[in-house]
């Protein structure tokens, strides 16, 4: 990184205060410059593509980006698995699965993020039956503080704690990924969905196909993302009132049309249909603020009113929200751990000080439904609030001690999470 140059998120929201920016070029390499750091005392944290709207990846010492490491992705289309580089996107990954005829089992809004980045956050899709990007992986690779290569697989001691990480605990440098056969996607459409239709049919709506999303401001009627595979049953919906909609539509009115997937029931292979936004286009907006909060799948419907009862503070600072169901997982912070979830995602105007109180509110409104903010987006939920939440905070406090005992990988967000503890 230049003298002076200023590196910031993908959002321009965060202004990152690392020192310096490394771009190992080999595992060799990142392994000597996590050496020598460690050895100094220094901190480190990897950089992916910046897609994150908090400083989860931030670090008082120096950011090393995986994007001059080899491409590695080597395919077993016989165990229907993949050990890919961690610093590959889904986009680069999914032209690889392609070419085998596999897929991954879902997929999340857009195909920008960096593999290890989305597993390490509990980036997600949607779907009853679908888990996060993490509950996918069976292995996973780290170059710990001592410079160590280490792998986790599925099964072993701590596992479950290391594919959703914050990147608290080494470098990943690759994973080992679940596939299953590639299939085509059909994606519909449809309007007008009124406020007591969809909390009357909210599970039927959710069960209607693949992968359901809806969008709303929280004032007008919801627009609903229907996903179905190829193969699978028509959705049904009429009884919801929603109408199909009679053009492509992008999740933000306003914004190009050709940047969103194509829709109006054409099909086409999975990673362009599962995704809203397309690859090598700009997905959303860019300039936004972002904030997701995950609850019970049960509760879903009475966490729509409490939302709704705050639509007076939310649509004058939103650009647009979504609601997703992610199925249940093991990884022990994934905000989906142990129980089956209904995600509700907030895109904010880029401006921080408008939107901060408005996160208050939704906090409040969603406290009694134990709310869990996704690990990369804005969220001020007390670091006793999220530990009464997760089965397993206390063991993975445990595992950041066996890993990182010096804090080589800490910042200021894992030590307000997980304080170290003091002698005496």
């Amino acid at each position: 990184m230049a003298a002076n140059a200023k590196l910031t998120n993908w959002a321009g929201n965060v202004e990152f205060t690392a020192e310096r920016l490394h771009r190992p070029a080999s595992v060799a390499e990142l392994r000597a410059i996590v050496t020598v750091a460690a050895a100094g005392n220094g901190r480190l944290r990897a950089l992916g593509t910046g897609h994150s709207f908090n400083r989860v990846a931030d670090t008082p010492g120096a950011l090393i980006t995986l994007e001059k490491l080899p491409r590695l992705v080597e395919i077993d289309p016989v165990g229907r698995t993949a050990r890919v580089g961690a610093g590959l996107t889904l986009g680069e990954l999914c032209t690889a699965l392609r070419q085998h005829g596999l897929a991954l089992p879902n997929l999340p809004s857009t195909p920008h993020f960096t593999i290890a980045g989305a597993c390490a956050t509990g980036t997600h899709g949607s779907g009853n039956s679908n888990g996060t990007l993490a509950s996918f992986v069976s292995s996973i690779e780290l170059i710990t503080a001592d410079g160590t290569p280490t792998t986790l697989s599925r099964g072993s001691e701590g596992f479950e704690g290391a594919v959703t990480s914050l990147g608290s605990l080494g470098i990943a440098t690759a994973l080992t990924l679940d596939l299953r056969p590639a299939f085509e996607v059909e994606q519909y459409v449809y309007e007008g969905l009124a406020w007591p239709s969809l909390i009357e049919h909210f599970d039927d709506i959710f069960a209607a196909a693949y992968s359901v999303s809806a969008f709303t401001d929280w004032s007008g009627a919801v627009r609903l993302w229907v996903k179905r595979r190829v193969g699978d049953p028509l959705p049904d919906l009429a009884p919801t009132g929603a109408r199909p909609a009679e053009g492509q539509r992008h999740p933000i009115d306003g914004m190009p049309l050709a940047n969103a997937t194509e829709q109006l029931g054409v099909p086409g292979p999975w990673d362009e249909r599962l995704p809203h936004f397309r690859a090598g286009f700009v997905p959303s907006v860019g300039a936004e603020l972002q904030s997701e909060y995950f609850v019970a799948a049960a509760d879903a419907p009475e966490a729509v009113k409490a939302l709704r009862e705050l639509q007076p503070w939310i649509s004058p600072v939103l650009l647009v929200s979504e609601m997703r169901t992610i199925a249940a997982d093991t990884c022990w912070l994934s905000p989906s751990n142990g129980r089956a979830s209904v995600a509700f995602h907030f895109t904010w105007i880029a401006d921080p000080e408008a939107v901060a109180p408005v996160l208050v509110r939704i906090e409040e409104a969603l406290a009694p439904f134990d709310a869990r903010p996704h690990w990369g987006k804005l969220s001020s939920t007390a670091p006793e609030t999220l530990s009464a939440s997760y089965k397993h905070w206390e063991s993975f406090r445990g595992l950041l001690s066996r890993f990182d005992p010096a804090g080589t990988f800490r910042n200021p967000l894992i030590d307000h999470y997980f304080p170290r503890e003091t002698a005496g």
